[in-house]
């Protein structure tokens, strides 16, 4: 997987475009105000497309941060 780090925070700025780049890495519902329900399904659909995967909507709790996405994009068999 080429660079996931990138393609996520890329993910992030399409979903969240008030986001400043630099505080894509420490993204999670608590600290992002637009993150709501909606955003959310959002960004795991924008995500799931760019690396052509299904996230699993049962675990919306652990893909609720940006290093928790990224942590599960890492664990998929490459």
């Amino acid at each position: 997987m080429t660079d996931p780090a990138g393609r996520l925070a890329r993910c992030f700025a399409t979903v969240f475009p008030k986001l400043a780049a630099d505080r894509i890495p420490a993204a999670d519902t608590s600290n992002v105000a637009e993150w709501d329900s909606l955003h959310h399904i959002t960004l795991l659909t924008v995500v799931g497309e760019e690396f052509d995967t299904e996230l699993p909507l049962e675990n919306l709790e652990e893909l609720a941060s940006y290093q928790g996405i990224l942590k599960y994009l890492e664990q998929l068999p490459a």
